[in-house]
C-alpha cells in the first residue's frame, strides 16, 4: 500500500543521496501552449534519470542476507543504471540484463557503475524473463522497474517535491511506461493536494496503460515501437494499475513525431538534452493532446540519457520536419554554368547550401546530363515552398528526397 508517510520515509532516506532537482519555469513553453509552465528537471538527476529514486529506496529496505546474495534487474537503460548506482554506493553485487537494442550509451554506462550486464532478447519484456531465470538461480533480489511498491515510494518523492516548489500548482503532467512513475507521482500528489490534475502521457506505438485501463486489467500489447525507449513496455504492472486507476485524471498518447520534435526543441530553445521518454509530457502540450491552457503547469523531464547517434538521426529527422533542412535533386544538361545558374537561384532566396552531390553515371542517368543532389539550410516550411516555386518558374523540376 502507498501511503503519505510511506513516501515521506522514501524522501527522507533519499535526501542524502539523490539531487534535489530544479522546477524551472519556461517563458517560451508557457507562450506556445498557453500555460504557465514549468519543467522540473530529473534529467539532470544522478545517472541521468528519475529511476535512482526507486532503486535506492528498495535496495535500503534489503535484509543483510538479501544483499550479500546481491540484486538483479532488467531494463532498457535508465533502470538498469538506477540500480547499478544505487548496488555500488552500498557494495552489493548487481546484475542487470538489458535489450539486445539497449542504447550502447546506456551499457556502457551501466557497465561503468559495476553492474554485470547481460544482454538478452530484443525488447524489455525478453529481458525480463531472462533475469528472472538468472535470478531462480542465484537467489538475488529482483528489482523491478515499475511493479514494486518500494520502487514506486521512491518514485513518488518527485511528486513531494514538485508540490514543495510550487505550491500553487494546478496539473502535472508525466510520461508513462510501466507506470510506475506516473502511479507514485500521482499517489503523493493527490494525497497531499487532490485539487491537482495528473495527466499521464504515453507514446501511441506502446500505450500499454491505455490499454490496460479499456480492458480493466493490465494486457500484453502484441508489439509496442517507440523511439521513446525508456518507455517501451508492452504491459504496465499491477500496482501501478491500480495507483493509475485511483489517482491518474487521464492518459494520452503522441506521436513519436512529437516526441523528436519536442526534442529538438528543448535543445533549441532550453540547451536541456532530453531523451525520447523524457520528452513525452511536453510533447503531449505542444501537438494539442493536452489542453491547460492558463494553468500552472508542471512538466516532468524525466531522463536525459540519449544514445548520441539517435540524437543526430532525431536533430536531423526534427529539422526536417520542420522545414529547416531540405534535399532536392534533379538531372540538369552537362554543360558548364547550369549548376551555377540553379546556385543563383537558391542564393537569392537566401538558403545555404551544406552540400552538393554530382553523378554522370548512372542507370537512370542519360548520355549528356548529371543527376545532382543539394542539402540545404532553410528557415521554415514556407521557405522551402518559396526555392521550389523559384526553380521552377526558371525552368528546373526538382525533387525532394
Amino acid at each position: 500500500m502507498i501511503t503519505l508517510q510511506r513516501i515521506q520515509q522514501a524522501a527522507a532516506h533519499l535526501q542524502s543521496i539523490i539531487h534535489y532537482t530544479p522546477l524551472e519555469y519556461s517563458h517560451t513553453f508557457s507562450q506556445i501552449t498557453g500555460t504557465k509552465l514549468y519543467l522540473k528537471l530529473e534529467n539532470l538527476q544522478k545517472t541521468g534519470s528519475f529511476k535512482i529514486r526507486g532503486a535506492s529506496y528498495k535496495i535500503s529496505t534489503l535484509t543483510e542476507a538479501q544483499r550479500k546474495k546481491g540484486v538483479i534487474a532488467a531494463s532498457a537503460g535508465n533502470h538498469a543504471q538506477g540500480v547499478a548506482f544505487a548496488s555500488r554506493s552500498v557494495r552489493i553485487p548487481c546484475t542487470i540484463v538489458m535489450p539486445e537494442t539497449a542504447p550502447l550509451a546506456k551499457i556502457e554506462a551501466t557497465t561503468g557503475y559495476g553492474a554485470q550486464v547481460v544482454l538478452a532478447g530484443s525488447n524489455y519484456d525478453e529481458a525480463y524473463k531472462k533475469a528472472c531465470e538468472i535470478q531462480l538461480d542465484t537467489g538475488a533480489t529482483f528489482i523491478h522497474a515499475f511493479d514494486d511498491l518500494d520502487v514506486i515510494a521512491g518514485q513518488a518523492t518527485i511528486g513531494l517535491e514538485i508540490l514543495q516548489q510550487l505550491q500553487d500548482c494546478e496539473a502535472v503532467v508525466i510520461p508513462v511506461g510501466g507506470g510506475g512513475l506516473i502511479a507514485g507521482a500521482a499517489a503523493a500528489i493527490k494525497l497531499m493536494r487532490p485539487e491537482v490534475s495528473v495527466i499521464g502521457v504515453e507514446a501511441a506505438g506502446a500505450a500499454c496503460m491505455r490499454a490496460a485501463l479499456l480492458n480493466n486489467a493490465p494486457v500484453l500489447l502484441d508489439k509496442a515501437v517507440t523511439v521513446a525507449d525508456g518507455i517501451l513496455v508492452r504491459k504496465v504492472g499491477d500496482h501501478p494499475f491500480a495507483l493509475t486507476k485511483q489517482y491518474v485524471d487521464q492518459i494520452v498518447t503522441v506521436e513519436d513525431e512529437a516526441i523528436t520534435k519536442t526534442m529538438l526543441m528543448l535543445i533549441e530553445r532550453n540547451k536541456y538534452v532530453v531523451e525520447g521518454a523524457g520528452a513525452t509530457g511536453l510533447a503531449a502540450l505542444l501537438s494539442g493532446q493536452v489542453d491547460l491552457k492558463g494553468k500552472k503547469t508542471v512538466v516532468l523531464l524525466s531522463g536525459g540519457n540519449v544514445d548520441v547517434h539517435l540524437l543526430s538521426r532525431i536533430m536531423e529527422h526534427g529539422l526536417v520536419e520542420a522545414g529547416r533542412y531540405l534535399r532536392l535533386a534533379t538531372k540538369l544538361s552537362d554543360q558548364p554554368g547550369e549548376i551555377l545558374q540553379v546556385l543563383e537561384i537558391i542564393a537569392s532566396q537566401r538558403a545555404n547550401v551544406i552540400s552538393i552531390q554530382h553523378h554522370r553515371h548512372g542507370e537512370s542517368i542519360l548520355l549528356g546530363q548529371a543527376e545532382v543532389e543539394i542539402d540545404l539550410e532553410t528557415r521554415n516550411k514556407q521557405h522551402t515552398a518559396q526555392i521550389l516555386e523559384s526553380l521552377e518558374a526558371a525552368g528546373y523540376h526538382f525533387i525532394i528526397r
